[in-house]
Formats: structure tokens, sequence, C-alpha cells
């Protein structure tokens, strides 16, 4: 971590209890702090960065697949993470802290955001052909209701790609803690699912992606590990 980042969150960390205390919302206030220090130490409008590769590449999915689609990126954060699906039909950023984001300059990156929490996608139903999750999952407030939502605005036969770390304690910004087996709760066909250790020189699902260790369940050492799944809405009889 950069030590401007480790000197805003250091800060903000102490009076975390004081905050939640008095009702305010502190699970949004520190991620906004995590996306300011990040663009004050890179400075101007942040960068999608490795997000192609993530959506692409390292879940064996070709850049192609996404071309005419309506794609739904669930709590995208400031980083234009859609900007590289420029064949897409559309191409949606959901996050519950984007009016927060336009100070960050979001409004340069070409896709469109959504200020709205994942537990009411603000979206009619079957709207979106895929729907993608990059280690959001475990910042929402319901995981049920997310789950219903997701599902609900997802055409029929289609996608939800999901990649999130399962930790063994909460944190500010990430309040529930994911079981290995939460995927049951969106009733879509598992298509495929890996389970990763984390790798200690490219921490997050990033490094879990690239050095692909099988997450090893018979070892009961506390620790984290990423999930990578691919699912889709199967066809409801009419």
């Amino acid at each position: 971590m950069s030590l401007i980042k480790n000197l805003i969150l250091g800060v903000y960390r102490p009076f975390h209890p004081v905050f939640k205390r008095l009702g305010i919302n502190t699970k949004s206030i520190y991620e906004f702090l995590y996306w300011k220090s990040r663009q004050m130490r890179e400075g101007g409008v942040l960068k999608a960065g490795v997000y192609e590769v993530v959506y692409t590449t390292n879940i064996g999915i070709d850049k192609q697949f996404y071309s005419g689609k309506k794609i739904l990126d669930i709590g995208c954060g400031p980083r234009g993470s859609l900007e590289w699906a420029d064949e897409a039909a559309e191409r949606v950023g959901l996050d519950p802290l984007v009016d927060r984001y336009r100070e960050l300059g979001i409004d340069q990156h070409k896709m469109t955001y959504v200020n709205a929490p994942s537990e009411a996608i603000p979206f009619p139903d079957e709207y979106f052909d895929v729907a993608l999750s990059l280690n959001s999952l475990d910042h929402v407030d319901d995981l049920d209701q997310t789950a219903r939502e997701i599902k609900r605005v997802l055409a029929q036969a289609g996608f939800f790609f999901v990649m999130v770390e399962i930790h063994p304690h909460p944190t500010i910004a990430e309040p529930i803690t994911l079981s290995w087996d939460f995927l049951k709760k969106f009733q879509m066909q598992i298509i495929e699912e890996h389970h990763y250790e984390v790798n200690p020189d490219v921490p997050g699902v990033r490094g879990a992606m690239l050095s692909k260790v099988n997450f090893d369940h018979t070892n009961n050492q506390e620790r984290s590990g990423v999930l990578i799944a691919k699912l889709q809405k199967v066809l409801q009889e009419v």
C-alpha cells in the first residue's frame, strides 16, 4: 500500500467505531477514501487497468463474446471498468458511490455509471445479457437480495461472471464473509467454478487468477482464498 493511502485510511480506522455508533455509513466513507487515496497516488482520472484482462483472458472469455450484449458491472468502482468493451450494446457500472465518484472524474469514462445498490438494481427484468462482479459481493449489505436482483435483471440464458475473495473475517469495507458455497443463493446453473489459494506475491483476485493454485480445503489453517465462477440463468419453460 502506498504511504498516502496508509495515512488516509490509518487516520480513519480508529474513528470507525465512533462513526458506526452515530449511525454514519462507515463503509461508504472508507471506500471513498480508499479510491480518493488511489487518485492522489496515481494523479488525474483513474484508469481501467487490468479489467479487460480479468473479464476476458483470465476467465477464458474472448472479448468478442461481449459484442452486441448489454453488460452490467456490479460494484464497479471508479476506474472505468467497462471502457474496453467498446463493441457492447450497452455497458453499465452499478455502484452506490457513483455520485461521490464523479469527484474523481468518472464522467470522462466511456461507460454509463448508475448510482444504486446491488439490492435494488434500477433496470427492468431480463434487461442485461451479462453481469460481472469483481471482488464486490463481500461489500454488499444483503447478499440474498443482491442475488435475487442479479438474477432478475439477467435475460434468459444470460451469464453471471463472479470473482471474489473468500476471507474469514469482515472488514470495514467488506462487512460480510462469504462461504465457499454461497453461489447456491443465485439459483443459476454453475457452468464453471474454481477455488484458488491467495498468491502471496500478487495478492487479491488478480494474483490468484495468475497463479491458479487450487485451494486446499483439507488444510484447516484459517486463511483467505479466491472463488471464480461462471453462472448461467437457466431457460424457463413457457
